[in-house]
């Protein structure tokens, strides 16, 4: 019997792939396909994939021409394959040509001429582009265009602050300080203004039909938070909280890990966030953001995804300028759960080893500094012969990821989000109650 194997993410399955794998199926007598997993996919740049790993399996299963499918998850994998299942022929597109030659030591190498004018790519291009406008400060503008250039789907074409001596410096974008102006030519906004203003920057966007992603936190009070998502959803619109860390790969694993028992119970997460640059300029308004509103919400994050939002106790100390009592330089809050406990520690004038580590009934997870960026992390033992070490590829510092997750969100108006509404609910009513000086410990330099 001839084994023939061959991979792909068949994404939007179409007439190429089925073509693709009947030819690759004459081949021999048994094929075996390989679909390569979301976390792959993202370590080849390939971040636009529309469907999930199961919709793409079950896609390639209904074609009924696969013998054997099987996931491909790591860079090696097909020599690994090859050998495991005793494979005779490798199979592939012509326009991988020459890349999986070092194969034919293992097996024969066939490159199959793919079926003109059609692929997935062009499949997700074809699609209508949602005209995306940016609201906040001009220093991160260009970041967030940038990373916005990675997903399909999505143009910015038009930026909004309120900076009134702003010169434009790009044809392509509309740059105004008139936000009715912006919300005339757009389908969605990114808001990365100063907290104080997104509220009303989300509502007015809501209320004039436009899906709406927004840097967390969503408000500054709860119920503003909930009444936000209530009008996005009376209207049929996205409202996405944007914590960029929630989309890193290497972070969404390590939940996973230490949910499923690979440290045992989780007794104690303790996470850092700190930087002290923004206290060298204070010239814009996204750099004004106080200790608890820029890194709150990331240093929560851990915290309520890992033991819930329900804790029996909350007590917050907080480090503030003498003449500002608004804006903290150091926050710690503790939590008190029925079986665990917690504590994050937010800093804009004060430095810490800004780590993130999950405590268990059998080891730790460990996440160095900056733990936010997440691309690595161990899972620890009393016996150190049994730790191991997780890599995964992190581009744009989650930006890019989140902004496609919001752009599948619109196209299948359903959330995509890895940040549910009660998180975002649980964050504004953390930060509502430390502004209230709730449960708070104030010192002054």
């Amino acid at each position: 019997m001839t084994k023939v194997i061959t991979y792909g993410t068949y994404d939007l399955l179409h007439y190429g792939h089925i073509r693709l794998l009947e030819r690759a199926k004459a081949l021999g007598d048994y094929l075996i396909v390989g679909v390569t997993a979301d976390d792959f996919d993202k370590t080849r740049g390939k971040i636009n994939v529309q469907q999930s790993l199961m919709e793409r399996v079950l896609a390639v299963k209904k074609t009924g021409l696969a013998d054997e499918i099987i996931i491909e998850e790591y860079e090696g994998q097909k020599i690994d394959d090859i050998l495991r299942y005793n494979v005779d022929i490798f199979t592939v597109g012509s326009d991988w040509k020459g890349k999986f030659d070092y194969l034919n030591e293992y097996c024969k190498v066939v490159y199959l001429d793919r079926t003109q004018g059609v692929s997935s790519t062009e499949l997700r291009s074809q699609k209508r582009l949602v005209k995306m406008g940016l609201v906040g400060d001009t220093g991160i503008f260009e970041k967030y265009r940038q990373e916005a250039a990675f997903a399909n789907g999505v143009e910015v074409v038009a930026a909004y602050t309120e900076d009134v001596s702003l010169k434009q410096k790009d044809n392509d974008i509309v740059f105004t300080n008139d936000y009715d102006k912006l919300l005339e030519i757009v389908d969605a906004v990114f808001i990365v203004s100063h907290p104080s203003k997104h509220y009303e920057q989300i509502k007015k966007a809501l209320l004039s039909g436009k899906h709406v992603l927004c840097e967390s936190p969503i408000a500054l009070k709860k119920s503003e938070c909930q009444e936000l998502f209530e009008i996005a959803e009376k209207n049929d619109l996205i409202l996405m909280d944007a914590i960029k860390t929630a989309y890193a790969t290497a972070y969404h694993r390590l939940l996973l890990l230490a949910k499923s028992g690979k440290i045992g119970n989780i007794v104690s997460v303790d996470a850092t966030c700190t930087s002290t640059k923004e206290m060298e300029t204070q010239t814009s308004t996204y750099e004004r953001r106080n200790s608890i509103c820029a890194w709150g919400p990331t240093a929560l994050l851990p915290v309520f995804q890992l033991l819930g939002t329900d804790y029996e106790k909350k007590e917050a100390s907080s480090y503030f300028m003498p003449e500002n009592d608004n804006f903290d330089l150091f926050t710690k809050i503790n939590f008190n759960y029925k079986n665990a406990v917690a504590s994050v520690k937010v800093g804009k004038g004060v430095k810490a080893e800004g780590n993130l580590i999950i405590a268990g009934t059998k080891g730790y997870i460990y996440v160095p500094a900056p733990w936010w960026k997440t691309d690595y992390f161990e899972i620890r033992y009393e016996n150190q012969e049994e730790n191991k070490r997780y890599f995964y590829q992190l581009d744009g510092e989650g930006i890019r990821y989140q902004i496609v997750a919001f752009i599948r969100s619109i196209e299948s108006k359903q959330s995509n989000s890895y940040i549910s509404q009660e998180l975002s609910e649980k964050i504004c009513s953390v930060i509502e109650e430390w502004n209230e000086k709730k449960d708070l410990h104030t010192i002054t330099v």
